[in-house]
């Protein structure tokens, strides 16, 4: 690499916890670095038929050595080797997820656990924050995760897999709590006397619960009163692996079988044609298309996805769209086709933009906000605008302000005042709530900040669409 390169390089700061591998982002490669005996994990794992296998099946990042790689600092006790991933295209965390998202992560986790058990290794912890996806589909990313199984010694990871998947999951399964807010409030999960405590008498006698939640955090309050080595009293008792592998499948069975609540929420039943004519929704789709086609955007942001329309639409032409709803069952249902489909290039996510998802963790670092993990090339803000002033109490100018920050070309729709659903929003509100929501002062404000290159005003008449460009 030249001395730019070197330069580039900045350590990932949510790779700090694993002591024997860290990982580094380098003029758009990304890289990680081990210490010797991470080095040596390593090359046990990918010289295992294991390691071949998931890279083939889309299952694990590819990963190779690399040679060419900066001297680098990092590990406590040096770099003993460096490898470079394969970059996945936009990084999300699991308390953006759908339900189906997290089980189909832990379904991966447990996949990953036990073909590992079987072919004589182990993974070091049992983190959601080690997966990501391409589109709809889960890839493991942390190949420092795995290391050579030590007989006798337990699933490490078990506990921290119950607070992170199943704990969540139970949560909407058998609560119909969202788990999001959750895992955003803490991102060590739900602890096992927490879930406990939010149990019903009847909930207990349900599979799994008995075992995974009541006996785990009974046992773990009798641990936290005693000072002994569990890890070392198991394997004196003659700890198996075949254990290990038993409670994996059950787990399997448990998750697998998880489905969240059936239901409709506030816009589940919202589609292109709710509050549009079939002419209108046309319209609006085919002024989508041809922006996208026009600004031949890498990245697209659909903001506000809905039932993924208008994010289909821009992947005919982009190599990746991120598409963002507030609604988690509107997600969780565009996911899921998705992966019927298995479309690869479009990533849906759960996301309230009136308060989207901040940086987290140790020195609020760990987990990044989303603007800090990449920027759009093109935005799409359709049936946006409206939510976030009226709904959110958010002035016209700053929501113009925050697109502009985004640095992209934007499609952008305006509903006036007269729209239906814009009228049934301010009926809730006192008549002088929202006297900037106007069409002529929202043109002012896009104009602004923005060279408008095309407007079209639908045939109701009570809906514009605008693609302008950020000015310099």
């Amino acid at each position: 690499m030249t001395e730019a390169d070197v330069t580039s390089a900045a350590l990932e700061p949510g790779s700090f916890r694993d002591p024997d591998s860290r990982v580094v982002s380098a003029n758009g490669r990304i890289l990680r670095l081990l210490s010797e005996r991470g080095l040596a994990d390593w090359r046990a794992f990918s010289g295992s038929p294991l390691f071949a296998a998931l890279v083939e099946e889309g299952k694990l990042v590819g990963t190779r050595e690399a040679a060419d790689a900066p001297a680098l600092g990092g590990l406590h006790d040096g770099v003993a080797g460096v490898l470079e991933h394969d970059v996945v295209p936009f990084v999300s965390y699991p308390y953006e997820w759908s339900f189906g998202m997290l089980r189909d992560a832990a379904l991966l986790q447990l996949e990953l656990v036990r073909r590992a058990v079987e072919n004589g290794l182990m993974l070091k912890d049992s983190t959601p924050y080690n997966v990501q996806f391409r589109g709809a589909r889960p890839v493991f990313v942390d190949v420092g995760s795995f290391e050579p199984l030590r007989e006798g010694e337990p699933w490490a990871g078990y506990r921290q897999f119950c607070m992170l998947f199943l704990y969540p999951l139970l949560l909407e399964a058998w609560k119909n709590v969202p788990f999001q807010s959750w895992l955003r409030g803490s991102i060590d999960g739900i602890k096992p006397q927490e879930l406990r405590s939010l149990l019903s008498f009847r909930d207990r006698f349900r599979r799994g619960a008995l075992t995974h939640v009541v006996l785990h955090a009974r046992l773990e309050r009798s641990y936290e009163e005693r000072d002994t080595d569990l890890k070392r009293e198991l394997k004196a008792a003659g700890f198996r692996k075949e254990l290990i592998l038993a409670n994996v499948k059950k787990l399997e069975k448990l998750v697998g079988g998880l489905t969240r609540r059936a239901g409709e929420t506030a816009w589940s039943g919202y589609g292109p044609t709710t509050t549009y004519s079939d002419e209108d929704a046309e319209r609006k789709a085919r002024f989508v298309g041809e922006a996208v086609a026009a600004e031949r955007p890498r990245i697209v942001w659909d903001l506000g996805a809905n039932e993924g329309r208008h994010a289909r639409i821009a992947a005919e032409t982009a190599e990746h769209v991120v598409a963002v709803d507030a609604d988690e069952l509107v997600v969780d249902r565009l996911y899921e086709a998705l992966k019927a489909e298995g479309a690869g290039t479009i990533l849906p996510l759960t996301m309230n933009l009136a308060d989207p998802s901040p940086g987290l963790g140790w020195r609020g670092l760990e987990r990044r906000s989303l603007p800090e993990r990449g920027t759009p090339d093109l935005a799409l803000c359709l049936a946006l605008v409206h939510h976030l002033s009226i709904s959110g109490n958010v002035p016209v100018a700053e929501v113009v302000d925050w697109l502009r920050s985004l640095g992209a070309s934007l499609v952008v729709e305006f509903p006036t005042p007269d729209d239906p659903m814009v009228a049934r929003l301010l009926r809730r509100k006192r008549e002088h709530d929202h006297p900037d929501y106007r069409r002529d002062r929202f043109e002012r404000c896009l104009g602004e900040r923005f060279d408008i290159s095309r407007t079209e005003e639908l045939a109701s008449g009570s809906r514009v669409l605008y693609l302008a460009r950020p000015r310099s």
